[in-house]
């Protein structure tokens, strides 16, 4: 798929970026405590950018599965600070909430993007906020809090549905006063959604991107990496599932396959490898360029990986 140009006030290097993951939350699934309090997280997130994260994301709430809310005050405690820290550093800064209030003070503190987990669902102030500030806006698909979620992973069928549901999402927030052109999509790997639905949504990041006939074609934003999904897929002959940490090399490779299918952003715990896969997609999509259509085309190895996946064993690899 094309891809075409970013939200104004973000980098534009004329690839995927990378967003690089800071979680300021003693509970993430991935790296829950690693980073909590002002002065690791900032240190974590200026690494972040020295190793070539465009956008170094935010949060202080965790949105693993199962997981409580914990209150406003709290998540402005934990990430004010470090947007801060890393805004006076000239480090572009997205901030990982659903509510207003957070996203209002975070924008106050330097953040440029607002990544909503929750597209605007879980607190109907967001869109308004957004439109009003002028800035960037992740809509991602949602269908309910951390403890409920994955009781509503239950699709005919996902790609369909998704888009549907987002291009509803879309047209509240345009009709709040959105501008378009500053909206990201975000599929919500992860979110409701089993193996096999993440996969079928990655190998179709082109139909995302037009919300199966939208008039605008929308930026897409993955955020793959160490999702369960890709652990399960990588579990032992005993069915132990890979650690967070030990599916970061998976994470790579979706994230190849991603950039070279067109993603505009790769949300990523571990920047360099993926910064380096992005380089190699690009060096890809040249190629397919230069080659014209006698070539396997543009999306050619997300498509080869769909061709070649194997929907039993997404199946038994669980969400």
């Amino acid at each position: 798929m094309r891809r075409g140009p970013g939200p104004r006030g973000l980098p534009d290097p004329g690839r995927c970026l990378v967003m690089g993951v800071v979680n300021v939350t003693p509970d993430s699934f991935s790296d829950g405590g690693e980073w909590f309090g002002a002065e690791a997280a900032i240190g974590r997130g200026r690494k972040l950018a020295a190793q070539g994260a465009d956008i170094v994301d935010v949060g202080g709430e965790s949105t693993r599965p199962g997981a409580q809310r914990i209150t406003a005050d709290e998540e402005l405690r934990r990430v004010i600070p470090v947007i801060t820290g890393l805004a006076r550093e000239n480090i572009p800064v997205s901030v990982d909430t659903m509510r207003a209030e957070v996203a209002a003070a975070a924008l106050d503190a330097g953040a440029r993007l607002v990544n909503d987990v929750s597209g605007g669902l879980a607190d109907p102030d967001m869109p308004r906020l957004v439109a009003q500030a002028a800035v960037p806006y992740v809509v991602m698909h949602w269908r309910g809090h951390s403890h409920q979620m994955q009781e509503r992973a239950v699709y005919a069928d996902v790609v369909r549905e998704v888009c549907e549901e987002l291009r509803r999402r879309i047209d509240v927030v345009i009709a709040e006063g959105v501008d378009p052109s500053m909206i990201v999509v975000d599929p919500g790997l992860g979110f409701a959604k089993l193996a096999e639905h993440n996969w079928a949504l990655l190998v179709n990041l082109d139909r995302l991107s037009r919300l199966d006939g939208a008039d605008h074609v929308f930026p897409v934003l993955v955020g793959a990496s160490r999702k369960r999904f890709l652990g399960r897929l990588l579990a032992a002959p005993d069915g132990t599932p890979r650690s967070f940490a030990g599916s970061d090399d998976a994470t790579v490779a979706v994230t190849a396959l991603a950039a070279a299918a067109g993603a505009w952003c790769a949300r990523v715990h571990q920047v360099p490898a993926n910064s380096d896969a992005v380089g190699v997609a690009e060096a890809w999509r040249a190629a397919a360029r230069e080659a014209g259509p006698a070539a396997a085309g543009e999306a050619g190895p997300a498509a080869a990986a769909a061709g070649e996946a194997r929907p039993g064993a997404a199946r038994e690899a669980g969400s």
